[in-house]
């Protein structure tokens, strides 16, 4: 076993025991380090209402663990717990789990983004529920009068080497007298028996029968229901609206102006349109009814430059070097005038709507001195900040419940729908329930920003790579991370980034910058292994064995053996190098999130066209919490990679979005999936790291040069579909 700190206030805990009135309820701040909490349970008096992250046990065994992070789709509400779980030693079948209201005083990280949430937990929900296991053991001693150290605990039972035993919540009356050790035993890991096993996923009855779990199942007594309208395009602003026939239709409360814009902006306030018309009303139906009757008139915003063509702009920005490299090591200059061969290429992607599956939604009461919000939202704390600067409130004196999320892809970072039910709450003083249309959303911004990448590299006469050269940019950020393979792997190394500004509204989309450069590097990588007549396989061995043996840098952030390891592992899974008549087969490697993921495609050409017959996947994450949903997260990324690889695109005219809705943006069809995914998980005890979205950006690469295999030809620009590629 491992010795951790508690770092627990003993007199906290005692005043937490002694209120449970029959059972034991332990308090810990998961993420700050056990700092003492409580939370509403029967008899628990009001003022501790406010605590989010404990253990509760009843007297009749049964415990209850809060889950503090907000939950869209990854499954932390389920793989939180069980780390709780699993330390305190309890029957699974014997918890339930609840959703924590958002408290900055006991979370450092209340936050959904960066795949972050096992990985930043690890440690603090293993001291929780280890925590919680000492306490119990204690209180047993001294019932029975006997060491701890002749106790063991197994699913909730304490046993005495004599053969007695007691349940955990016979002994919860005790443990308001035990002291709380300054350091407690975490378990080995080959002890674990809950963390490695398939645990189905805690909300999946509620799901499927439909039971209310998500923000737009949410209803209050009173509740009124806002739709806002925005400016038709970027760069314009409202001017003026006739809400006469809007308010002739039934049910129709009001319809006003609101401003969402905080006095202190922060980084989740992404948002181009803040002044908006809201409509309010007692139906969905009706108020969107409302929104088409109603005239409003736009004007331009001589604030914010017109828009323009963003692929020109970003063409222009890749042909300027900018004042400053983001990393040089060598004399690429030297190298590539002294070079055989230079290779180069330009990769560029589109804009990308996250199209959540749950409309954007939130609910807000808002009164002269307080403000209630309950909705799906990633950034619950950065929400309440900008809340605060809004109305001018102090944030003690705002509340937020997270629902569960249908989706979030980085879209529900950003707080704006929040902020504008809040602003239209306190307008029409009500509770109100702000709804998206779906065109609503896709033509508001908050995109995936468009991308384009120059790559350059230098081969001598022997076909060794001498020299490598990115230059990548972005709208709002140039996309490279110039500490990245393959820095570290060459001696002559000079990495770029430009910005281009814009009037769109760009922001996080599943696993950001990576989603692009992981597609684009791998298709160049496949490119010069093939100038240089290797293997691509072989060709990235050979660079990680350099950035093993004898790395050029040490900024490098990314670990070499880890990253051969996933190469190698699904090299052999795929029984890479053997034919497979009919298919063709493309590979990539790729680190992020602290994760290691490498891939292979099998493609097959039908009619013409391309199908993914089978997809091989290697993972290095560390120890798995929970393999069933690991390999779900894996074949969700890598599903959804395919599909925006191959089809997704917004493109703006004047500022206007012309894709509004999924008549004209293409997601993924159910056929078009991978017939068959396999997954492999690298086995070597390391503390858990990301897993919602690594398996998404090496997907694209690979994809690109199993087309390449199978058609002849390479494709430099997303969609795919809309590359002569496809046409075989």
């Amino acid at each position: 076993m491992t010795l951790i700190r508690t770092k627990y206030n003993r007199r906290s805990f005692l005043k937490l025991s002694s209120a449970a009135s029959g059972g034991v309820m332990i308090g810990f701040s998961w993420l700050a380090s056990c700092k003492p909490a409580a939370e509403e349970i029967t008899s628990v008096p009001e003022e501790w209402f406010d605590i989010n992250a404990f253990i509760k046990i009843g007297d009749n065994g049964l415990v209850t663990i809060m889950s503090p992070n907000p939950e869209i789709g990854q499954n932390v509400k389920t793989s939180m717990p069980m780390i709780v779980a699993e330390e305190l030693d309890v029957d699974w079948k014997n918890v339930t789990v609840e959703q924590a209201p958002l408290n900055t005083e006991l979370y450092k990280r209340q936050l959904a983004g960066g795949s972050q949430s096992i990985r930043r937990g690890w440690q603090s929900l293993r001291m929780a529920g280890a925590t919680g296991r000492r306490v119990l053991l204690e209180a047993a001693a001294q019932k029975w009068q006997v060491p701890v150290s002749e106790l063991t605990t197994d699913k909730g039972i304490i046993s005495h080497n004599s053969g007695k035993s007691l349940g955990y919540g016979e002994v919860t009356s005790f443990a308001t007298s035990v002291e709380i050790p300054e350091e407690v035993d975490v378990k080995d890991i080959k002890d674990f028996k809950l963390i490695g096993t398939d645990v189905r996923n805690v909300d999946a009855p509620k799901i499927v029968t439909g039971q209310p779990l998500f923000g737009l199942d949410l209803k209050r007594d009173g509740m009124l229901i806002a739709m806002i309208v925005h400016p038709p395009a970027f760069g314009m602003k409202l001017k003026s609206f006739d809400a006469t026939d809007a308010l002739a239709v039934p049910g129709i409360k009001d319809v006003f102006k609101v401003n969402t814009a905080p006095e202190e902006k922060q980084w989740s306030d992404t948002n181009a349109f803040t002044e908006l018309v809201a409509v309010v009303g007692e139906s969905t139906w009706q108020v969107m009814k409302a929104k088409k009757a109603l005239a409003v008139e736009w004007e331009k915003d001589s604030a914010l430059e017109a828009s323009e063509d963003h692929e020109r702009k970003l063409q222009q920005a890749i042909n300027k070097a900018p004042s400053e490299a983001a990393r040089k090591d060598g004399d690429p200059n030297k190298a590539f005038t002294e070079a055989a061969r230079i290779i180069e290429k330009t990769y560029s992607a589109p804009f990308l709507a996250h199209n959540t599956m749950e409309p954007m939604n939130f609910f807000a009461h808002v009164t002269e001195d307080t403000a209630e919000l309950v909705g799906p939202i990633q950034t619950p704390e950065y929400l309440r900040k900008s809340v605060s600067s809004l109305l001018g409130m102090p944030e003690d004196k705002i509340k937020i419940d997270m629902t569960r999320m249908g989706g979030g892809f980085g879209r529900r970072l950003y707080g704006n729908f929040g902020m504008e039910a809040v602003a239209i709450s306190k307008q029409a003083k009500a509770p109100i329930k702000l709804v998206y249309t779906r065109e609503d959303d896709m033509t508001q911004g908050t995109y995936r920003p468009a991308y384009k990448i120059t790559y350059r590299a230098a081969l001598d006469d022997n076909n060794t790579l001498t020299a490598f050269h990115i230059r990548g940019a972005g709208i709002h950020g140039g996309p490279v991370f110039a500490n990245r393979f393959p820095a570290g792997t060459v001696d002559n190394y000079l990495a770029e980034n430009q910005n281009v500004d814009s009037n769109i509204s760009t922001g996080a989309w599943r696993a950001p910058r990576s989603n692009f450069v992981a597609g684009a590097e791998q298709s160049f990588i496949d490119e010069v292994a093939e100038e240089a007549g290797k293997d691509p396989v072989d060709f990235r061995l050979a660079l990680f064995d350099r950035a093993i043996n004898n790395p050029v840098g040490d900024d490098n952030d990314y670990d070499p053996e880890r990253y051969a390891g996933v190469l190698r592992l699904v090299k052999e899974k795929a029984k890479w190098g053997q034919g497979i008549p009919g298919v063709s087969r493309g590979i990539s490697a790729y680190y992020c999130h602290n994760s290691y993921v490498a891939q292979v495609v099998d493609v097959m050409m039908e009619k013409g066209r391309p199908r993914v017959k089978k997809v091989w996947c290697a993972v290095d994450c560390g120890i798995v919490i929970n393999p069933i949903a690991a390999k779900n997260q894996i074949e969700g990324g890598i599903i959804d990679g395919i599909g925006h690889a191959m089809y997704s695109n917004i493109t703006v005219k004047n500022g206007t979005p012309d894709q509004s809705n999924f008549d004209r943006y293409r997601l993924i069809r159910q056929r078009e999936a991978p017939l068959e995914i396999e997954t492999f998980f690298v086995e070597n005890g390391i503390d858990p790291t990301g897993l919602g979205e690594p398996s998404l950006p090496p997907i694209m690469g690979a994809l690109a040069n199993a087309l390449y295999k199978a058609t002849g030809k390479r494709v430099y620009k997303q969609p795919f579909s809309q590359q002569d590629i496809v046409l075989g």
